[in-house]
């Protein structure tokens, strides 16, 4: 009888397991909120700094106004530009940065660049140009 007892009461528990429903809801929600307002774009990557003059090649701007990198890109997919590397402070510039909200200077700088990145900051393939 005692067996009986203790058969039936883990029938119980576990029908009572088995049958309610373990399943858990969940909504992640990621705001990364308004572009920085850069004069000459803002670097691909955390802590996306403003850029300086000549980091970006023509290429990411249309009619003067910066296509956006990292989360704000808004070019074209599979897109890849020219970048300065002097002028990267991940790889060693030390030179003046603008700050967020400046104005662009009257002249542009001319561009010097060779390295291509595409618009999170990642280098192109091997002979990709």
């Amino acid at each position: 009888m005692k067996t009986l007892k203790y058969l039936a009461i883990q029938a119980v528990a576990a029908t009572l397991f088995l049958g309610t429903p373990h399943s858990a809801a969940a909504q992640v929600s990621v705001s990364i909120g308004e572009p920085p307002v850069c004069p000459y774009g803002y670097y691909e990557t955390p802590p996306y700094n403003c850029a300086p003059d000549g980091y970006y090649g023509p290429e990411w701007f249309t009619g003067g106004v910066f296509i956006g990198a990292g989360p704000w890109f808004h070019g074209p997919e599979h897109f890849y530009g020219h970048v300065d590397h002097k002028l990267d402070y991940r790889k060693g510039y030390k030179g003046p940065m603008p700050a967020r909200g400046a104005a662009p200077a009257p002249n542009r700088a001319e561009f010097h660049g060779a390295a291509m990145h595409d618009p999170h900051g990642h280098e192109a393939p091997h002979g990709q140009k």
